[in-house]
């Protein structure tokens, strides 16, 4: 008698309804899809498609602010133009530095997005302006 209550015994004896493994496998089902979704790294393709297209717009926006460094490092008056950005709130070198054209690139009609900000930002925290190896000019109009 004492054998039929240990763990082991009632566990080989337990025999479960249809109703008991219809409702575990539900829950085992919704539980790995929540867990799945926040902590598993899951994610439905609007939001795949939403993140891409996130991450090019960053890389073009980061591909136009290094080309704006550079652009503004080769003009002829980069110190004294970097001195005067660094003077300017946060909010007014992005229109400084549009104005100045080194946000334009040669093909878009108009500056990438985010581009005059980051290239604000990266002129801004610099020491010095970078050596420049090769002759960059602005881009009229």
């Amino acid at each position: 008698m004492q054998e039929s209550n240990t763990l082991s015994a009632r566990w080989e004896n337990y025999r479960p309804s249809k109703t008991t493994w219809f409702w575990s496998v539900v829950g085992t089902a919704v539980v790995t899809t929540i867990l799945g979704f926040t902590a598993g790294g899951w994610t439905t393709s609007g939001n795949a498609a939403v993140m891409a297209k996130k991450a090019a717009t960053d890389a073009r926006a980061e591909l136009a602010a290094t080309v704006c460094v550079d652009r503004f490092a080769a003009s002829a008056d980069a110190s004294q133009q970097l001195t005067v950005l660094k003077e300017k709130s946060t909010w007014e070198r992005d229109d400084f530095i549009k104005e100045g054209g080194w946000a334009k690139l040669l093909g878009p009609k108009r500056i990438i997005s985010g581009a005059a900000d980051r290239c604000a930002d990266m002129l801004a925290g610099m020491e010095e302006l970078p050596q420049v190896s090769a002759v960059v000019r602005p881009v009229d109009g």
